[in-house]
């Protein structure tokens, strides 16, 4: 029978899986009723995945490429799933099969709470602590927007700095265990962007050790936990090879790799453009939404949807364009809401920072610092520039302000392990309460001037909004624009002061809890209940603001995100095995659903092929920008043909199809050049600058544009013409496409498939044959006289030898996870019975 010791030292740990599931399943109620989350990247993940995953119910293989989106690409960044990685299954045990996506906040909750433990936080007060990391409103923001790899990647940070921090603070084996686990699965997310940032977290904390380390003479130890954290990290990257691979692999020849054009080198360093990293550039003064939400307004979107109480004393005639000015004011391009760390845990923070000991938490606010000033992106670009053009990584990633992640961790981990040394001794603070009201100064204080002070401190109208009001000022009254700007400006301070006013209640309130447990006026369990439901309140009352019931909808609805319009039905009358189609009602370049239907040109990617984005910027945004126009100026037939004929980038991807409406029949394209043609002439050019001008000045159907680095592949020039000859695919998979060749002499062929060196294999009646690139980014061969059957399949070798390898590190690292929890339980129970 279990002593009642025993007992009381389970019941924390029962109790914050208790505390933790029933946070996520009230706050997601509403999927406890058979509604989904709608989320716009999981709709468009559903379009652009649609035809692997049909293909995958169809035959029970994983296709690794498809041709719906961007007119082909590898799957490996869409939808594929590792087999032979069985940490899988670990990671379906750990979110205990709840519903997406309460099982990413079930993560956020005990992933931090592990964390922790480790840090030797007492239980209860770890549940506090859990409850203040997982409920910060980007974790929750990142949900409604449906960016769930991301969220999933946010679920194992935690546990794999617990396991390094365990590693080098003397349990060596276990902390290196927990490592390769937490890595395994961190990377098994599939989110690089937070893993790298996760390294980065981790490499302040490293050096920090090393130089404790030297000073303390403990360098042997810690070369030798470095050294097995080197192995551990092996293992986790062995278990996600294949995937590890496969991206590196193909990212070489996206966006994020290096450039193609001549022209794209001057502003790229083999990564992606400068202005696209940082164009979410979260604002210096935006920084302190960590401790008031609205200190640039909410998310993007109207004043009169979000903040309709705070215009009742605005002028009556500027009452309602005010309603429809952004309710953001910030100089990101727009944001679904701020990055609100809690007003409670940031006061912790900086109490945290004066009564701990550890020198940890030095690391820790460096990392803190550093991520800062990183997320400020083009308004720091000294750091940003220096990390960009020397830190190995870091300029394949956009969106600089999501390196916040690291402050959102950092942060609630000081605030509470500063919380519980103050629990476990009062006196520490008791004689030292200026601590106390420094932390007061430094969070009340500042907001206090900041309500007093808002436009001494802040601007409250964003760059391109002072363009426009510059420009309106010299166009119309002058006066009259400038009341109009005063009173928008008011409604704004309103909306900024309100929140600072909320910040500063929280904090009071839970100082106020604090300095009574101080005196020894409330016992410590009654100031942790009150303070955890006083921070639960506070994070909850700004997640709801972005994340609540009205966000969910019948969970059919959700399944299927797009239906079928009078366009999409007329086109499933074509039983062609392979042809693209542009909606050129949607944007294109930005939008999956066309996808759900349709082999597209376009789709919603953040990493295309380089070379498909080339051809997007130079010839199909010009092309579809025609078509548009033309449609929109009572278009007849000979102006439609005019724009069709021009079109070649669009016939060359065998765009067959144009919806401009969708409850009408589609365009058919008489000009697309089908799924292959013969040509009959070799156009050379001597690099891809040269390939690609050159589309725009060649009859892509009788001549082939190609790169002089194939001519050991190609060695002829011109072709005798067969007016017999023909070449037609014969069947379609995304990942097998024959063609049956018939010509009574050697033939050129260029197929309307997009080119990539790797994986693709392509035979003659069997045997093995070359293809080479042509027309800038499209396949071709030449083809012997005779009738022939062409064969090409995608057959990478970083698959079959991947799956292996992942397969074997997974189950050893699975065996032995199994193998220390049955050592540790069997200890259990052994004290169990001695006790």
């Amino acid at each position: 029978m279990m002593s009642k010791t025993y007992f009381r030292q389970i019941v924390p740990y029962l109790a914050a899986i208790i505390i933790f599931l029933g946070i996520t399943l009230i706050y997601f109620s509403p999927l406890l009723e058979g509604k989904k989350l709608k989320q716009h990247d999981i709709a468009m993940f559903k379009g652009m995945s649609k035809e692997i995953v049909d293909f995958r119910a169809k035959t029970g293989e994983e296709p690794l490429w498809t041709n719906s989106m961007f007119g082909g690409m590898p799957a490996w960044q869409i939808s594929v799933k590792y087999s032979g990685n069985l940490m899988m299954d670990l990671d379906r045990v750990i979110r205990l099969g709840l519903p997406g996506p309460a099982d990413y906040v079930f993560l956020y909750f005990l992933g931090f709470f592990i964390l922790l433990l480790i840090m030797k936080v007492d239980p209860w007060v770890a549940i506090v602590g859990s409850i203040a990391y997982a409920l910060s409103s980007y974790f929750f923001i990142i949900l409604g927007a449906g960016h769930t790899s991301k969220a999933h990647a946010i679920g194992y940070m935690a546990p794999v700095l617990a396991g390094i921090i365990w590693t080098y603070r003397g349990h060596i084996w276990k902390g290196s265990l927990l490592t390769a686990v937490a890595l395994s699965l961190e990377i098994l997310s599939g989110h690089l962007q937070i893993t790298y940032y996760l390294l980065i977290l981790v490499a302040v904390y490293v050096v920090y050790v090393f130089f404790k380390d030297i000073k303390e003479k403990k360098l042997p130890y810690f070369l030798k936990a470095s050294g097995l954290l080197i192995i551990a990290a092996s293992f986790a990257v062995l278990t996600n090879i294949t995937s590890f691979l496969g991206t590196y692999e193909y990212s070489q020849y996206t966006m994020r790799g290096k450039p193609v054009l001549t022209k794209e080198k001057k502003i790229k360093s083999g990564g992606l453009d400068k202005d696209y990293i940082t164009a979410w550039s979260y604002g210096i003064g935006e920084t302190w939404s960590l401790l008031f939400p609205d200190v640039k307004g909410g998310a993007s979107g109207y004043i009169g949807k979000e903040f309709s109480k705070e215009l009742k004393d605005t002028p009556a005639q500027f009452r309602q364009i005010i309603s429809q000015q952004n309710a953001y004011w910030g100089n990101q391009p727009g944001t679904s809401g701020p990055v609100y760390v809690g007003a409670i845990v940031v006061f912790l923070f900086v109490l945290g920072m004066f009564v701990l000991r550890d020198k940890f938490k030095w690391a820790m606010l460096i990392a803190t610092i550093l991520a800062i000033m990183l997320a400020w992106g083009k308004n720091f670009m000294g750091l940003t520039d220096f990390f960009i053009d020397y830190i190995p990584g870091y300029n394949k990633f956009r969106a600089v302000s999501m390196i916040l992640v690291i402050v959102e961790l950092t942060i609630p981990l000081i605030a509470i392990m500063g919380l519980d040394r103050i629990i476990k001794n009062p006196a520490i603070l008791r004689n030292k309460m200026n601590w106390f009201y420094a932390s007061l100064a430094l969070t009340v204080g500042i907001g206090l001037l900041f309500y007093i002070f808002p436009t001494l401190f802040f601007p409250f109208f964003s760059k391109f909004e002072m363009q426009q009001f510059s420009q309106l000022r010299q166009s119309n009254n002058a006066a009259q624009v400038t009341a109009f700007m005063d009173a928008l400006q008011n409604v704004r301070i309103v909306i900024f002061r309100q929140d600072i006013l909320r910040s500063i209640f929280f904090i009071l309130i839970a100082s106020g809890l604090l300095y009574a447990f101080i005196l020894g006026r409330l016992k410590s369990g009654w100031m942790l209940f009150l303070l955890g439901i006083l921070i639960l309140i506070d994070m909850v009352g700004v997640d709801r603001r972005y994340l609540n019931n009205s966000n969910f909808e019948i969970a059919k609805k959700a399944e299927v995100p797009f239906h079928k319009t009078l366009a999409d039905r007329y086109i499933d009358k074509d039983k062609s095995p392979d042809f693209r189609v542009v909606d050129i009602t949607k944007n294109v370049f930005n939008d999956a659903s066309t996808s759900y239907f349709h082999e597209s040109i376009g789709g919603y990617h953040g990493a295309k092929l380089q070379r498909y984005q080339d051809l997007i910027d130079f010839y199909l945004l010009n092309d579809i920008n025609n078509l548009r126009k033309v449609f929109t100026q009572h278009p007849t037939l000979q102006s439609i043909d005019s724009v069709l004929r021009s079109d070649q980038t669009l016939d060359m991807l065998n765009t067959k199809y144009i919806i401009y409406n969708p409850n009408a029949e589609p365009i058919l394209n008489p000009y697309a050049f089908g799924n292959a043609w013969i040509t009959h002439k070799v156009k050379w050019v001597k690099n891809a600058d040269s390939a690609i001008v050159a589309l725009g000045k060649t009859n892509l159907r009788d001549v082939a544009v190609v790169d002089k680095v194939f001519s050991n592949i190609l060695q002829s020039s011109d072709f005798i013409v067969d007016s017999s000859a023909t070449i037609k695919m014969t069947s379609y998979a995304p990942n097998l496409l024959r063609y049956q060749f018939n010509s009574k002499s050697p033939q050129l062929v260029v197929f309307s498939e997009i080119y990539y060196p790797l994986g693709w294999e392509v035979t003659i009646d069997g045997k093995k044959a070359q293809y080479f690139r042509a027309d800038y980014l499209l396949r071709a061969m030449t083809v012997p006289a005779g009738n022939h059957q062409i064969v090409f399949k995608f057959k990478p070798k970083v698959w079959s030898v991947g799956e292996v390898v992942s397969f074997i590190s997974s189950l050893l690292l699975l065996l032995l996870t199994v193998w220390v929890l049955f050592v540790e339980i069997r200890k259990f129970f052994r004290n169990l019975k001695n006790n």
